[in-house]
């Protein structure tokens, strides 16, 4: 008896179907992650501007520390390049108040672990550009190696947006999120993760 042929994969002039290719798919992954305050981004619209890189350099103590952070980061002309080959991202949005500054890192760091599996499912799904920038400076290692070539994680280890020259402020307020600079911990802040898609 004649065995049946497999039902052959679609394709398209960009290669072959796969599950989670349509912007729903996606939208069910990351509420399935439990990521449900997010929006969409126009790559386009990613604000890159020189003077956060001053920021870094000039006042942030994890400069020359951090093997994510400035100067192991690209110089912002090759970041604004870099977002430019992007037409869509997701931000997500997370909310808290905490009682001391360094309350924020064991939760940023269980949130971008979480991140890092979304990006890995969404790679998965076809979107092989996929890049997160996460919420927070790497904080994976309590002794950061300072440089790329020591990282001890360079497989979860991602620049964080403004590790890449990106205003925050300027990006998330195109997209009606808020952002403001906070008089203290004691006020709730809003810390935003960027998933490049495609």
């Amino acid at each position: 008896m004649p065995q049946k042929k497999p039902p052959e994969k679609k394709t398209t002039a960009k290669g072959p179907v796969t599950a989670g290719r349509t912007r729903k798919d996606l939208e069910r992954l990351f509420s399935a992650k439990g990521l449900t305050d997010f929006r969409w981004l126009d790559a386009r619209d990613i604000v890159v501007a020189e003077w956060v890189r001053m920021k870094c350099l000039f006042g942030c103590p994890d400069y020359g520390k951090n093997a994510a952070c400035p100067p192991n980061t690209p110089p912002v002309e090759t970041c604004a390049r870099f977002f430019r080959e992007y037409k869509r991202a997701v931000v997500f949005r997370f909310a808290k108040t905490v009682d001391k500054p360094e309350d924020r890192h064991p939760w940023s760091r269980k949130l971008n672990l979480q991140l890092l599996e979304v990006e890995a499912e969404v790679f998965k799904a076809g979107f092989v550009k996929a890049f997160l920038l996460p919420m927070d400076s790497c904080n994976y290692c309590l002794d950061c190696a300072g440089v790329r070539a020591a990282c001890k994680q360079l497989k979860l280890s991602r620049p964080s947006p403004d590790a890449m020259a990106m205003d925050v402020y300027a990006t998330v307020r195109k997209i009606g999120y808020p952002i403001r600079v906070l008089a203290g911990y004691d006020e709730e802040m809003n810390r935003y993760a960027f998933l490049l898609v495609d």
